[in-house]
């Protein structure tokens, strides 16, 4: 049975048009001009119980809109979602009991106070008994490294302690599925990979099932198996994260570095220089080519080292939404 159920998401707004200047809000009084913006438009996906399934796209894409209608802060404009069984929209306390949102640009921490005080002010709201309060932040604390901030204010803290804390508060009422959206954005990559080792871990060690948003490709290839992507509302791509490079690039990277210098008329001869800085050659070849443009390298030229990689995915992922080839 699927912990996340979509089918056929649509999520349309209706945006007020208004031409600049004076003259713009006088007729803006007198006639109005809306435009209807398809935020989400007809999406379906299911996630299974303990999946950790990375959400990408670029700025605008629905992302963010998606997850309000997963968590049910929106209503959807049509279409059906099931989540643990519930219909979010409905809010039910026993859904959200059940479940965590969790926003890297907004916070649920109390400015003025120390996280400790937030974390007992969700202990009352989730009615979560003393002793299981007690066992859950004790294992937090421990798993994020945070135990000498606790009783330090929220404001006093860095970015990267705040959402720590931030996914503590989250995460007190053990739920079980924890939607996350851009958790690393602003952190530097020390506390990234502090972040995503966490979020592996609690996936790993409760079972969670856990739906993330993120522009950082890092946190993707290092937490995902299963991505989605998203682009101007549709759903283009449902998968493995290792399918994208053989369903969206044709060609390959050969990898050399060279033991003398050549010359580059010599270079350019044998295929197409994808980047070239001494001592390192690097050559973007078609696919089936492969095997005979390293067969000629090895033949015509110094080679010390040789090495057939995939294209980087973040490559792959932006020329994916610049391109917007959607095979």
């Amino acid at each position: 049975m699927s912990v996340v159920e979509v089918k056929n998401l649509k999520k349309y707004f209706r945006v007020h048009k208004k031409e600049p200047g004076l003259i713009g809000s006088v007729k803006s009084l007198v006639s109005r001009r809306y435009e209807e913006v398809k935020a989400v438009d007809d999406i379906s996906f299911n996630i299974e119980e303990g999946e950790l399934v990375g959400f990408i796209g670029p700025n605008g894409a629905g992302k963010t809109t998606t997850l309000k209608c997963l968590s049910g802060l929106l209503y959807p404009t049509a279409g059906f979602i099931s989540v643990l069984g519930f219909l979010p929209h409905q809010r039910k306390p026993e859904f959200l009991r059940q479940i965590s949102l969790v926003m890297g640009q907004k916070n649920q921490l109390w400015w003025d106070l120390p996280p400790l005080e937030t974390f007992q002010l969700n202990k009352e709201i989730y009615e979560i008994p003393e002793e299981k309060y007690k066992e859950t932040l004790n294992e937090l604390v421990a798993l994020l490294e945070v135990e000498d901030i606790l009783k330090v204010q929220v404001r006093k803290l860095s970015l990267g302690q705040r959402m720590k804390c931030e996914l503590i508060a989250a995460l007190l009422h053990s739920p079980k599925v924890l939607f996350l959206d851009e958790p690393t954005i602003g952190l530097d990559v020390v506390a990234q990979k502090k972040m995503r080792d966490f979020i592996k871990e609690y996936n790993r060690r409760y079972k969670a099932t856990i739906f993330l948003t993120s522009h950082y490709m890092g946190d993707v290839k290092e937490l995902c198996r299963r991505v989605l992507i998203i682009d101007k509302g549709r759903l283009v791509f449902d998968g493995q994260l290792s399918e994208i490079t053989q369903k969206y690039t044709d060609h390959k990277l050969i990898s050399v570095i060279l033991a003398q210098e050549v010359e580059e008329k010599t270079l350019k001869s044998l295929g197409e220089i994808k980047e070239f800085s001494f001592p390192k050659l690097v050559y973007f070849v078609k696919r089936e080519e492969v095997s005979k443009i390293a067969a000629k390298v090895l033949e015509n030229l110094p080679v010390a080292d040789l090495n057939i990689e995939e294209p980087p995915i973040e490559d792959i992922i932006r020329e994916l939404f610049t391109g917007k080839n959607y095979a």
